[in-house]
C-alpha cells in the first residue's frame, strides 16, 4: 500500500509529496524545498523510515515546484522526470529563478527523462499513471495512483479552483479541457492532492468548482 508523506514548503506554500510502499521504494513529487531546514526535514523522514529515493517527480516546471531538485541530486542522487512539452519549451530553470526572484537555483538543472501520457512509473509494488494535463503550462502532468484512488495534479486543479494560466505557455481553455477529459473522468471518490493548499475530492470538485461550470 502506498503511504503519502506531504511537506508543505519554500515561501509560495508548495505542497511536496512523498509516496512509498512496504518495501520501502519511494518516489517525491514536486521537490520545492528551499532552506536548510526543509531538505533537513525530507532526509531525516527519509532516513528514519529507510527509504530508498527512486525518482523525483515532476507536475510540471515551474520554479517554485523544483527549488529542492539540486539537493535530491547531491543527496540522493536523482534529476527530475518531467513532460516532454515542458521541458522543450520552458524557460531554463535559472532563468525563471531570476524572473521569479528565485535566486537559490542559480544553475540549470538537467532532467533524466521525458514523461509522457500512459507512461507507468514505479517503485516498490506500487505504480503511478502520468496523465498529461496541459493549461497551467505546456506539459503539465499529474500522477495517478489507482491501487489508493489519489492523484497528485500539480497547479492544474486546485480546492475550489484551478491553475494561473498566465505563465509561460499556459492556456485557460486547454486546461479546462484537461481537467474535464482527464481529471474529472476519474472515479469520483479518488483524492485530489494539489500543488498548493488542501486537498480534495473529483466528486467535490465536479459539483462545486466554479470554474468548471
Amino acid at each position: 500500500m502506498i503511504h503519502i508523506k506531504i511537506f508543505t514548503v519554500n515561501s509560495f506554500g508548495e505542497n511536496c509529496y512523498l509516496l512509498y510502499d512496504e518495501t520501502k521504494e519511494a518516489v517525491i513529487i514536486d521537490c520545492g524545498c528551499s532552506s536548510s531546514e526543509e531538505e533537513n526535514e525530507i532526509s531525516t523522514f527519509i532516513t528514519h523510515h529507510q527509504l530508498t529515493l527512486k525518482h523525483h517527480l515532476c507536475t510540471h516546471v515551474h520554479g517554485d515546484h523544483l527549488l529542492g531538485a539540486p539537493f535530491l541530486y547531491k543527496k540522493y542522487g536523482i534529476l527530475p522526470e518531467a513532460g516532454t512539452k515542458d521541458i522543450l519549451q520552458m524557460p531554463g530553470i535559472r532563468q525563471q529563478a531570476l524572473l521569479l526572484g528565485l535566486p537559490r537555483l542559480s544553475e540549470d538543472i538537467p532532467f533524466k527523462r521525458e514523461l509522457h501520457a500512459g507512461d507507468c512509473v514505479k517503485f516498490g509494488h506500487s505504480e503511478l499513471h502520468v496523465l498529461e494535463v496541459p493549461g497551467h503550462s505546456p506539459g503539465s502532468l499529474a500522477f495517478y495512483a489507482p491501487s489508493i484512488k489519489a492523484v497528485f495534479v500539480g497547479d492544474a486543479l486546485f480546492a475550489g479552483c484551478i491553475g494561473r494560466t498566465d505563465f509561460w505557455g499556459g492556456s485557460h481553455e486547454q486546461l479546462i479541457k484537461s481537467i474535464r477529459e482527464e481529471l474529472l473522468t476519474l472515479p469520483g471518490e479518488t483524492t485530489v492532492y494539489p500543488g498548493h493548499g488542501p486537498k480534495t475530492t473529483i466528486e467535490y470538485e465536479k459539483l462545486h468548482n466554479p470554474y468548471l461550470h
